[in-house]
């Protein structure tokens, strides 16, 4: 059973906007699967209508099975959601919140022991949230999705307001939850917290479903540019790889060739190309980054690497 499941979801608002157009997406159990895409690509728009917020126009979605719109009651007790920007409410205490989500959905959770998972001690508990900080109600909003061990966890920008550190734990806790079965599907601008994070990455574009994939899966298929590093011992005073199809752009520094190319096959080339003229001593290969993937799939561009600009000391013929 996929954990989500969208056959021709389509919803128009009017008549002249179309937000979502004909998607088709599956969620596997357990994965964790990104959700990405520009403002106004049909993120938010899919995932209200997944909760039942807003209802399709055309086509159908299920959520662990039930279905989206006629059975949304059930889904919610199965479904953990920290929404962007969640607003809480002043008056009421760390605790208090996870306690309203508790009884909310029925369940015997220990509102401190979730309190504490998402990094808020007694002190945070017993304060009001309307004096805490943007990452402290980050904190809080992710320890009540968690109410009711959830089956699937739906985020929308989980890492939000949060420093360095606190990304780095929502990411690890992101990942003990799926460890521990939990389908995690969310969205975030934060690319590389996806790229460390995900399994699978979808994005949309204009409403459309532009791709969907692993990233590594993405990254060998990408048609972006990709750079590769070479180190050479013994540089002669002139390096050519004009004779290697697919070449961008080359430059030398120190000993060191870094190439721009169309794409990541043109690599290999390159390294057989400058094995010929010196000696290899390292190899960096750098993957297309999700950025890039993002620009590409979504229309804008692809981001290059520039080189530092330094003079060469050595002539390379790109």
């Amino acid at each position: 059973m996929a954990a989500i499941e969208t056959n021709s979801l389509t919803k128009r608002f009017g008549e002249s906007v179309l937000a979502v157009d004909d998607l088709d997406l599956t969620v596997e159990e357990g994965e964790i699967f990104g959700f990405l895409g520009p403002n106004g690509a049909g993120k938010s728009t899919t995932i209200n209508v997944l909760l039942d917020f807003i209802r399709p126009t055309e086509g159908s979605a299920t959520v662990l099975g039930h279905d989206a719109q006629a059975e949304s009651e059930t889904i919610r007790r199965k479904v953990g959601v920290l929404p962007e920007g969640a607003e809480l409410y002043d008056r009421l205490t760390g605790r208090e919140h996870v306690e309203w989500a508790i009884q909310t959905k029925g369940v015997g959770d220990d509102p401190d022991a979730i309190l504490e998972q998402v990094g808020l001690d007694p002190d945070d508990a017993d304060r009001k949230a309307g004096g805490y900080s943007k990452g402290m109600a980050q904190r809080l909003s992710f320890g009540m999705s968690l109410v009711g061990d959830p089956e699937l966890l739906i985020l929308d920008e989980p890492s939000s307001g949060l420093d360095p550190n606190g990304i780095q734990e929502m990411r690890d806790l992101i990942r003990e939850e799926a460890a521990d079965g939990t389908t995690v599907f969310f969205s975030s601008h934060i690319l590389p917290e996806v790229e460390a994070a995900c399994d699978r990455v979808a994005i949309m574009s204009e409403g459309r479903l532009a791709t969907v994939d692993t990233i590594e899966n993405l990254q060998d298929d990408s048609d972006a540019q990709a750079r590769i590093d070479v180190e050479l011992a013994g540089v002669p005073d002139r390096i050519d790889v004009s004779n290697v199809d697919g070449v961008v752009r080359a430059d030398v520094d120190d000993g060191t060739v870094s190439v721009v190319c169309e794409d990541a096959t043109v690599k290999v080339d390159v390294v057989t190309a400058l094995d010929r003229q010196a000696e290899v001593v390292d190899v960096l290969s750098e993957d297309t980054s999700l950025e890039e993937l993002f620009n590409t799939y979504t229309g804008g561009g692809t981001v290059e690497t520039e080189s530092p600009a330094e003079e060469p000391k050595a002539e390379v013929t790109p």
